[in-house]
């Protein structure tokens, strides 16, 4: 029986692995740590341990929730809202016009390639300003709408969906569908869409954790507590110590903080396995 090769170890690329886990986990573990501790024990003690005195995780939980008539669950509805009309519907967006880019050819085509490359050049809070100034026009700010449809337009994620689609789907396969009778609409969501999974939840979680992590949008276009998403909510707790009659709640920012991103740690969880079954696409040539 042969003899399986080992791999090839590196003593440098194990040591730099090690100090990027560590630097990764740090944080995390800081918050999970100082989430059981009660506002008076994050000052009396080690930021790195627990507290000997009490484990309030519970307690602080039921505060967050309750603190301020519930507004905290408030901030939550709102933030599911944004990503479900936002990063959701600019996952679809990105899907069709990537799709349609990659596998259909149109006058204008180069030109459109190198708008969307343009447009993933610009950062996001170069074009703040002006999308204010447009929606303040149209009276659509301190709404909802202010924050979901600027959501709508992801230049990456229609690149990364162009690119995907072009080297994922053949052109004989849609070839033979169409000789079979199938229309585009059924070519596409029954055959195209299984095959795009991976790019689709790959635009997906990159909307969703640009969506329920926005702060700089919400903050120059919302003014009503009750609209602001989990970020803005959050910050207005932690800036309450700073004003005049404020009283200081950081346990109940970092037990939030924890709460937060709790959904987006599910999230990817749930969809890496469509990652997964999409890695080694292309790798093989046919």
């Amino acid at each position: 029986m042969a003899k399986r090769a080992r791999r090839p170890r590196s003593a440098v690329l194990t040591a730099l692995t090690a100090i990027v886990l560590v630097y990764s986990l740090i944080p995390p573990a800081w918050l999970v740590i100082n989430a059981t501790k009660t506002q008076d024990g994050l000052f009396t003690s080690f930021g790195l341990w627990f507290d000997d005195g009490r484990f309030a995780l519970w307690e602080n939980v039921r505060e967050t929730l309750t603190y301020d008539d519930g507004i905290f669950l408030r901030w939550l509805g709102n933030t599911v809202l944004y990503v479900i009309a936002g990063a959701g519907g600019a996952t679809f967006l990105a899907v069709l016009a990537g799709y349609g880019l990659a596998k259909f050819d149109f006058p204008g085509r180069r030109a459109v390639f190198a708008t969307v490359i343009g447009a993933v050049a610009v950062p996001g809070t170069a074009l703040a300003v002006p999308t204010f100034l447009m929606f303040s026009r149209m009276g659509l700010t301190n709404t909802p709408w202010s924050v979901i449809v600027p959501s709508l337009i992801t230049p990456f994620g229609l690149y990364l969906m162009w690119t995907f689609a072009a080297e994922a789907i053949p052109d004989e396969i849609l070839e033979a569908a169409r000789v079979d009778g199938a229309g585009e609409s059924r070519t596409f969501f029954t055959i195209c869409v299984p095959m795009l999974a991976p790019g689709i939840v790959t635009v997906l979680l990159f909307s969703m954790v640009a969506t329920w992590n926005n702060y700089f949008l919400p903050l120059i276009m919302l003014k009503d507590p009750d609209w602001y998403p989990l970020t803005l909510g959050l910050n207005a707790w932690n800036e309450q110590a700073a004003t005049a009659g404020g009283t200081a709640v950081f346990h109940l920012v970092i037990t939030g903080s924890l709460l937060t991103i709790l959904p987006l740690l599910a999230a990817f969880l749930l969809l890496q396995r469509y990652w997964q079954s999409g890695l080694a696409a292309g790798s093989v040539k046919q």
